[in-house]
């Protein structure tokens, strides 16, 4: 079953094409990568999923409800989480108040920062927030300051801000871009036992490593086109995503 479905998008920029006549399916449960070159549409798309913008033409239905005309926070309320390429955290902040302002705003749909101290101890965010730091190995930095975290320890933190909110639907944007190998390998490693909760989740990300050690299906996007879509095997051995995305060379 689609928990995604994205028909006939189309968005301009001036006379640029920037999508044209996109069509998505993603399944519920799985993990579906987009991948595709610079400049081939992947981040706007994203954006046209979570109400940065808004397409010109076609449709974005998930779970059965159209996201068209429906604000960023609206959509994050539906169940729509996204994982930015450069971690959003709060630097100023210790881990659990980072973690509580996103369930805060799941829960409220708006979060206004002035006077949210009073009511930080209310237990059911309090806990909550412990719980999914705990489960994500942050429990014992919960009370440092965000922007003291290592790349790696921020991204595990922005993750931790996103399953606090329960989400249906997980977007990642590059979630391992500027790391280190063993951060990328410790990553993958978290988002396969974040996957396997059965968290649907949409991965863009150039590193194919990444990418064939998570996606269950691969969409490739060209100038603004899908041209291939398939199982991860069948993308790697596909002539034409070879010659639009590595020039030729295999995957």
């Amino acid at each position: 079953m689609a928990i995604l479905s994205v028909r006939n998008v189309n968005k301009n920029f001036g006379g640029l094409a920037a999508l044209a006549d996109v069509n998505l399916k993603v399944e519920e449960g799985m993990v579906h990568a987009i991948i595709g070159p610079n400049g081939a549409g992947k981040s706007t798309l994203l954006n046209c999923f979570v109400g940065r913008l808004d397409p010109d033409t076609g449709s974005v239905d998930f779970d059965g409800t159209s996201l068209l005309g429906l604000k960023p926070h609206e959509i994050n309320q539906a169940g729509i989480s996204r994982v930015f390429q450069t971690p959003e955290i709060f630097g100023e902040l210790t881990l659990v108040e980072n973690v509580m302002i996103s369930a805060f705003a799941k829960r409220d749909g708006a979060f206004k920062l002035n006077g949210w101290r009073e009511v930080w101890r209310a237990q059911d965010i309090h806990g909550l927030a412990m719980e999914t730091l705990s489960d994500l190995g942050l429990a014992g930095f919960s009370l440092n300051n965000a922007g003291q975290l290592s790349r790696g320890d921020k991204r595990r933190l922005e993750l931790a801000m996103c399953l606090v909110q329960k989400p249906k639907l997980l977007l990642l944007d590059e979630p391992t871009a500027g790391m280190a190998r063993a951060d990328t390998n410790r990553t993958i490693s978290l988002l396969k036992e974040i996957a396997g909760r059965g968290i649907t989740m949409i991965v863009i990300e150039h590193d194919m490593h990444v990418v064939f050690s998570l996606a269950d299906r691969i969409s490739v996007l060209s100038q603004g086109t899908i041209i291939a879509e398939d199982l991860p095997e069948k993308i790697k051995g596909n002539p034409r995503v070879q010659e639009a995305y590595l020039g030729g060379a295999h995957l």
